[in-house]
């Protein structure tokens, strides 16, 4: 069904930063990138995990260019300080991966008093990409890929309720907002930034830590039918690895290694541009608020 040829290829003295690496797609997608001789930045929260699933890494695949970096993505300033640290000791970067993602059952906020989950899928991805920016740009062949969900067709862009303050807290529906924010992020960021590849994808359903955790009853129902994640992987690493994928123009939203809509036939979810801008604003004025100094 696939080309395999186009996997067919080493990344020796390339750099990939993948988020949320020591498990299910992340995790996935640092084995196989590592096994073709590319450099692996794992950006993890837990330390003990990180360190369990980089040594799985480098055992498997006899890469040592594995490293480890702790960060949450829901702390919005450390997302900054973060970045602003790797841009000064690391030369390149030609690949970052946005695929760490988060859940929560509860509305909570963090230390700046943001929704966790939309501080750490939106804003830290938009604050850790936006940062990044400058170093991919200096790189050969430079892309961003955002790991997106299925589950955001079925929303429609709204910059009203960012931080979910108002109705009742329902964290998948939030969680598919996310994912569709994500995907306009993606639309935008393409148009201002051109010489940077810029995709995002659905993996399709995957049996992960995270969806069993996060939806249990979907996942018990459903497990037989779920991918492994290395079949959810798939499209993420063709999008960064292969020549193939950078024929297709910035911007696009796929599934199984092809460019799809990013909206059903006949659906009411497209937004208008204004309605675009304004989350690019929100995102521009609340990254540049918790800046570092």
């Amino acid at each position: 069904m696939f080309i395999s040829k186009d996997l067919e290829v080493s990344m020796a003295g390339r750099a990939f930063m993948i988020t949320g690496a020591n498990s299910g797609i992340g995790k996935a997608t640092a084995m196989t990138i590592a096994k073709k001789g590319g450099t692996i930045h794992m950006v993890c929260r837990n330390k003990d995990k990180a360190e369990e699933a980089r040594a799985d890494i480098v055992k498997e695949t006899g890469n040592k260019e594995v490293y480890v970096h702790i960060l949450d993505l829901s702390e919005t300033k450390k997302v900054w300080e973060f970045a602003e640290a790797f841009k000064k000791k690391y030369k390149a970067l030609n690949v970052l991966i946005n695929n760490a993602g988060s859940i929560m059952s509860q509305r909570d906020t963090n230390a700046e008093g943001l929704e966790k989950s939309f501080a750490s899928n939106v804003l830290g991805v938009y604050i850790l990409t936006k940062s990044l920016i400058p170093l991919l740009e200096k790189s050969a062949d430079p892309r961003v890929i955002t790991v997106s969900s299925g589950g955001m067709l079925v929303q429609k862009l709204r910059t009203g309720n960012l931080q979910s303050e108002r109705g009742r807290y329902d964290g998948t529906m939030v969680y598919a907002q996310h994912k569709r924010q994500q995907v306009v992020m993606t639309e935008q960021l393409a148009k201002t930034h051109t010489n940077i590849h810029f995709s995002v994808m659905h993996p399709g359903w995957v049996d992960t830590p995270a969806v069993a955790n996060a939806m249990p009853d979907f996942h018990q129902s459903m497990k037989d039918s779920l991918r492994t994640p290395e079949q959810g992987a798939d499209t993420v690493i063709w999008l960064a690895v292969s020549e193939a994928a950078t024929t297709n123009p910035s911007g696009h939203f796929y599934q199984d290694r092809k460019m799809v809509s990013t909206h059903l036939p006949l659906a009411w979810t497209h937004s208008s541009a204004l309605e675009e801008q304004k989350l690019m604003s929100v995102l521009e004025d609340l990254a540049k608020t918790f800046q570092p100094h």
